[in-house]
């Protein structure tokens, strides 16, 4: 996972939810990947702060992108069976930074935890993903 390509997976999400959001992946790790979000009339619902559906947009994105390049993709395949998110404080502007982390990296399913932060390293959101990792 440590040496992906960064600039390659960022143009994975040209014409995505992804790319309509403005989410950059920007670290890869070990067993993390981490990635920014603007907040921004994109990310905004109506009151003028960010969405709970673009953290969980956020959240769902790294945790999958990371299984997936935990995984061979040319026998494998990931999908996402859940999504738990806790918001903990609004953010008006500016932009999020999520990270997540592998909890657990089974045979048949994956566990992420993401925290996302804001610009004052402030807990904003945090949420578990569990992806399920079949055979193709």
């Amino acid at each position: 996972m440590k040496n992906t390509d960064l600039t390659q997976l960022n143009a994975s999400s040209q014409n995505t939810l992804m790319e309509t959001l403005g989410i950059v992946y920007t670290e890869v790790g070990e067993n993390y990947i981490c990635g920014t979000m603007p907040v921004d009339n994109r990310t905004h619902q109506p009151m003028g702060i960010m969405h709970g559906g673009a953290s969980a947009a956020l959240i769902e994105t790294l945790g999958s992108i990371g299984s997936h390049l935990l995984i061979d993709s040319k026998t494998e395949f990931s999908s996402g069976l859940d999504l738990n998110i806790n918001h903990i404080r609004a953010v008006r502007s500016g932009l999020v930074y999520g990270k997540a982390e592998v909890v657990h990296k089974g045979k048949t399913t994956h566990v992420w935890q993401v925290n996302i932060t804001n610009e004052k390293n402030k807990l904003v959101s945090t949420g578990r993903l569990t992806v399920f990792v079949g055979k193709k």
